[in-house]
């Protein structure tokens, strides 16, 4: 039974029109409607497709990247992916604000990157982006959430089902919920 009868949040007084998507609505639906059909029913060896439609609604996407066909782009002009970088099944790119991934890097599969959240102390739970940048050389492992305004440093590697809510440094294996640098990465 619920005892407090009044909320902090009052969801009426939710203002989104100051965001700014980037593209009109009608670009965006195409997109999702594209998105939803085209990426599923490409069979996996068809990477340069899938790239080539990212490219199409304005991701730059470097040469050589393995992209999965169950990965997600809510908003593929916000995205960046360098060269010979590989995105895995299930990944979501929610791209409310940019999203940059180096070259030579993973994404492993059920991985999260969140550009977007709301503001706690705000009434109207206030829409909040911030970028995600993740250097040249990065794994991050299976089932990681990456959070707004997150830098992964190069060729770290965030371990599987770790949840990274600040900035890791580069050359570190970090590991954890909330994620923490552990050692240096062996790099022989």
């Amino acid at each position: 039974m619920l005892q407090e009868k009044t909320t902090f949040v009052d969801l009426r007084q939710y203002d989104q029109s100051n965001f700014d998507r980037g593209k009109p609505g009608w670009f965006v639906l195409l997109w999702w409607l594209v998105q939803a059909i085209a990426f599923p029913l490409s069979l996996h060896p068809f990477n340069g497709i899938r790239c080539q439609i990212l490219r199409l609604f304005g991701a730059k996407v470097g040469q050589g990247v393995v992209l999965r066909p169950t990965a997600r782009f809510t908003y593929p002009w916000k995205v960046t992916i360098g060269d010979y970088s590989w995105i895995g099944d299930d990944v979501v790119f929610y791209s409310l604000d940019e999203i940059i991934v180096g070259e030579h890097c993973v994404i492993s599969q059920k991985s999260y990157l969140c550009t977007g959240g709301h503001d706690i102390k705000d009434p109207k739970f206030e829409l909040q982006t911030a970028p995600i940048y993740i250097e040249n050389g990065v794994w991050v492992g299976m089932d990681c959430f990456v959070g707004p305004g997150v830098k992964i440093g190069a060729n770290s590697v965030i371990g599987a089902r770790s949840s990274v809510f600040k900035s890791m440094p580069p050359g570190q294996v970090c590991i954890g919920s909330p994620c923490r640098p552990c050692y240096p990465r062996p790099m022989h």
